[in-house]
């Protein structure tokens, strides 16, 4: 019983997988930084210009703020572009393998004609399924945050091992100009939306953040909702509404018994705490699998007998134990 105390205990460090022990010895490693490609589409009105232009500036705000590498694209002046075939290029340049997340983020409209859903470019549109194919040969972490209005096709298409998606919207036909985008890009690094106060904000936690501030949005205006955002990040391809979770936990099962939604993009960080700043990039790989395999341990339970259960999780807390174990080991030049 004492064991399984101690592992009780662990498991609600845990919180949902994310565990966060300071390091003071670690040396900081230097890996390929965060890459974050925004693109700012068509705005059609200079309203909507203001406004996407603002949230491209807190995105820079927010990647200044987590040292990633930003690319803008939309942002520039000229008359004439073609954004497609730049982003185009833009993605084909980038790095396939490595384990440094890309994010992608698309401010601006979207059309949906009941068959094929389209982000609106400066130039020719990209669709759903030509995105798709462009991030085909990525197998690093993927975030992809697609805030246009008419956005839900984009999940189905884009949804992978290895991936997050998000979109403004629950279905093609929730076409009405979409402010998810607004609210997500001021939740993304505010300490604020640090629902599990760990020291930084997930890519889950901004989106459940986003989702409320949305809801009240409507609320306040005495409106019918008419955008219902979603996260898919277990590859199923359906997604999950934000009301699916009580705090950062999922509630509602996926269909077929897939994992549940919410865990990967709960280990996806723009801004990262001191204590997983420090923490060398493999052994980060390494720690958010086994955490992965916990909380999928934890949702089968049922399947297991008592002592099997308890065999199994302390098994991986133990790796878990042992990674913190290497990131706490002082350097030799230290003294």
């Amino acid at each position: 019983m004492k064991g399984k105390a101690i592992t009780t205990l662990l498991v609600g460090m845990l919180a949902f997988g994310a565990v966060c022990i300071p390091a003071p010895g670690a040396e900081r490693q230097e890996a390929p930084k965060t890459t974050v490609i925004v693109v700012v589409g068509a705005t059609g009105t200079s309203e909507y210009a203001a406004q996407f232009d603002e949230w491209a500036r807190l995105w820079e705000k927010a990647c200044s703020r987590g040292e990633a590498r930003l690319v803008a694209i939309g942002l520039d002046k000229g008359a004439e572009s073609d954004d497609r075939t730049i982003l185009q290029e833009t993605l084909a340049a980038e790095s396939k393998e490595i384990s440094t997340a890309l994010w992608l983020v698309l401010i601006g409209h979207g059309t949906f004609d009941g068959r094929t859903a389209k982000f609106n470019l400066r130039g020719p549109d990209v669709s759903a399924d030509v995105l798709a194919e462009w991030l085909g040969p990525v197998v690093r972490p993927v975030a992809v945050i697609n805030c246009a209005s008419s956005s839900a096709p984009f999940l189905s298409k884009l949804s992978a091992p290895q991936r997050v998606v998000i979109t403004a919207t629950k279905s093609g036909f929730e076409h009405n100009y979409a402010r998810f985008g607004q609210y997500f890009a001021g939740a993304v690094a505010e300490p604020e939306a640090d629902l599990d106060k760990d020291g930084q904000t997930s890519l889950l936690e901004a989106f459940l953040t986003a989702s409320g501030r949305v809801d009240e949005f409507y609320s306040a205006a005495g409106r019918l909702v008419t955008e219902h955002a979603l996260l898919d990040d277990n590859g199923d391809g359906l997604g999950t509404r934000a009301d699916w979770f009580r705090g950062i936990r999922p509630v509602q099962k996926a269909e077929d018994d897939a994992p549940l939604d919410g865990y990967r993009a709960h280990q996806f960080h723009l801004v990262r705490s001191e204590a997983e700043r420090k923490m060398p990039p493999d052994l980060r790989t390494q720690r958010d699998r086994l955490e992965l395999e916990v909380m999928k341990l934890r949702d089968s339970k049922e399947e297991f007998s008592e002592d099997e259960y308890f065999s199994k999780l302390e098994a991986l807390l133990y790796q878990i134990t042992q990674i913190y174990e290497q990131t706490d080991e002082p350097n030799e030049d230290s003294g």
